[in-house]
């Protein structure tokens, strides 16, 4: 059994956000947020799917989704 990760897919402007969306839910990802100001879907899958999805026409790329901690305020450490 695969794991799964999450991911940021970069999708192209010239199609609806939510169509493109959609295809990717019947590909297997498991939406998670919609982000139309910025061109971006996050979801859930493991990594075949997530192979199987960079062939979906609208989506331009698909990267791991990494939690990132800035630290606390007035911090030297930062990562």
């Amino acid at each position: 059994m695969q794991k799964i990760e999450l991911w940021i897919i970069t999708i192209s402007s010239d199609q609806s956000i939510t169509d493109i969306a959609a295809r990717l839910k019947a590909e297997g990802l498991t939406i998670r947020d919609l982000l139309e100001d910025i061109g971006c879907i996050t979801g859930a899958a493991d990594n075949a799917t997530a192979e199987r999805l960079k062939h979906i026409e609208g989506v331009v790329d698909i990267a791991p989704d990494m939690q990132i901690e800035i630290g606390q305020p007035g911090s030297n450490e930062t990562w």
